[in-house]
């Protein structure tokens, strides 16, 4: 795909990761249970989802690319019936946007019994289980010949399946996770049970929920909520549960280390979720408040980038005295899609997603809330339009510190080289926007708004501290899969790589993208 250009619609922000969901309930319709639950998850992931179902003796999985409204209608959920499901929407922080690579991914074991998975994360040993499998299917060889899909998913699925037929799926998991590495937050099952685990560092969210006549697992409590499941508690890192007509089973396949991701707290989460006992919305509008008090402004309206940028807008309301107001109308329907704009279309650039209210912000001094800034495309572009509206100064206030790091746990940001404040300081980066005034939330703000301690929180993507070390560059990248394998040996700055941490999970399309 060409690079946009420079006036077209960039959905710079983070990329949301994946969203998983699990139900084990006899009696009642857990295909429309999931898509549901799904449905509550879409902003993890809009570019494929997938269902799959078993009653107890055969396992059925339906996936497809596009949105969950778009995958499933009644009549394919009328078809797939159980009591077990395993539901998954993606989006591709390894592997390319395929069908292949939809999720949940699907093995069947020497014993003819199906597995089917949902991952949410990233993997950082993903070649170390390439060559596994490479060498369980005795082919010496690993790369695009030797995968049908390209995700670290496919690979813990068939690793999994290798073993499940001699010592059961429960036991095959157990051997398996401890030597994972990175991410995950998983939700599988085989023809009679559910499973879920959590890596040691529980990075992403994964909560259980109770039905009146089942369980529930999914990445936010937002998801139990839809469906009317009652929140039990998070899956603990380092556990695995399994689900079946005898109840529910704890085991645990490692010592929890928590390092759960404050960017769930600032943007990828829903603001209806809570993590760790922190509801997400007072956790936002307490960033903004304190957003207020570490970069007070004179200003005549405060208003937010919709919708992410509202509750700490709201908060920076609150903390500066500053009237809050409605600036800006977002598109609610703009998502990812499938069809191009036109070069025309193209060219009016953020007004696809965002038009001004010039009532409101004529002859204003503003100040603009928004959740982060990554490439700065989308903030160059509203601060543009708030000018050509009237607006008398444009002040930029962020939620989240400078992200200055990529991250290989599950965001999909770009390249350090492409991530704006991985080369300019603060005064950088307000001269690139072209703001009058540009602050950014410290991280021990963003933290204490949280209410987590420090200790438990990964934040690399702002620090460069990664908790789950990380392997040689070479070994690394969200298209890791679909290359040729770089001999063993061979640094990234061997193989053409042009510095540390050069690569990401957005690269190398990253600014080409819809």
């Amino acid at each position: 795909m060409p690079d946009d250009p420079p006036d077209a619609p960039t959905d710079d922000g983070p990329r949301e990761e994946c969203g998983v969901f699990g139900v084990w309930a006899p009696g009642e319709d857990v295909a429309n249970l999931t898509y549901y639950g799904l449905y509550a998850l879409q902003h993890r992931g809009q570019e494929a989802a997938g269902i799959a179902v078993s009653d107890g003796r055969r396992m059925v999985v339906f996936k497809d690319l596009g949105l969950v409204s778009q995958v499933f209608d009644e009549q394919v959920l009328a078809g797939l019936k159980g009591h077990i499901a395993v539901g998954h929407c993606r989006y591709s922080t390894t592997g390319s946007t395929t069908w292949e690579n939809a999720q949940p991914t699907f093995r069947t074991t020497a014993a003819g019994s199906g597995i089917a998975l949902g991952h949410n994360g990233n993997l950082v040993n993903t070649a170390e289980l390439r060559d596994e499998v490479a060498a369980l299917r005795g082919s010496g060889a690993s790369g695009r010949d030797a995968l049908a899909a390209t995700t670290d998913s496919d690979l813990v699925t068939e690793l999994i399946a290798a073993t499940a037929a001699d010592i059961g799926v429960e036991e095959a998991a157990m051997r398996l996770l401890p030597r994972v590495r990175g991410a995950f937050s998983l939700v599988f099952a085989d023809e009679q049970t559910l499973y879920a685990a959590r890596d040691p560092h529980g990075v992403r969210p994964l909560v259980l929920g109770r039905l009146d006549r089942g369980w529930v697992i999914a990445s936010e409590t937002a998801a139990l909520d839809i469906v009317g499941a009652s929140m039990v508690r998070e899956v603990e890192p380092g556990e695995l549960l399994a689900v079946d007509a005898d109840g529910l089973r704890s085991s645990r396949f490692a010592a929890p280390e928590p390092k759960g991701c404050v960017f769930e707290f600032v943007y990828l989460a829903r603001p209806d979720t809570t993590i760790s006992g922190r509801s997400l919305h007072a956790a936002r509008v307490e960033i903004g408040r304190r957003l207020a008090g570490e970069h007070p402004v004179e200003a005549d309206l405060v208003i937010p980038v919709p919708e992410s940028g509202t509750p700490a807008a709201i908060g920076y309301a609150q903390g500066s005295g500053i009237p809050y107001g409605q600036g800006l109308v977002k598109n609610a329907y703009v998502g990812r899609t499938f069809i191009q704009p036109s070069q025309t279309i193209r060219q009016l650039g953020i007004r696809l997603k965002l038009n001004p209210l010039r009532e409101v912000i004529r002859g204003k001094r503003l100040v603009v809330v928004d959740d982060s800034i990554v490439r700065g495309n989308t903030q160059r572009a509203l601060v543009r339009m708030l000018r050509e509206s009237g607006a008398l100064e444009v002040h930029v206030r962020i939620a989240s510190p400078p992200v200055r790091w990529p991250c290989f746990y599950g965001i999909d940001f770009a390249t350090r080289a492409e991530l704006l404040a991985g080369s300019l300081d603060t005064e950088g980066v307000r001269r690139s926007i072209g703001s009058d005034s540009l602050g950014y939330i410290s991280l021990a703000g963003l933290v204490a708004a949280t209410e987590q301690p420090r200790t438990r929180l990964c934040s690399a993507c702002f620090d460069g501290e990664y908790p789950i070390p990380l392997p040689d560059e070479a070994r690394l990248g969200k298209h890791l899969l679909e290359l040729e394998p770089v001999a063993p040996g061979v640094s990234g700055a061997a193989s053409g790589d042009p510095g540390p941490l050069a690569v990401g999970y957005g690269a190398p399309d990253a600014l080409g993208r819809p």
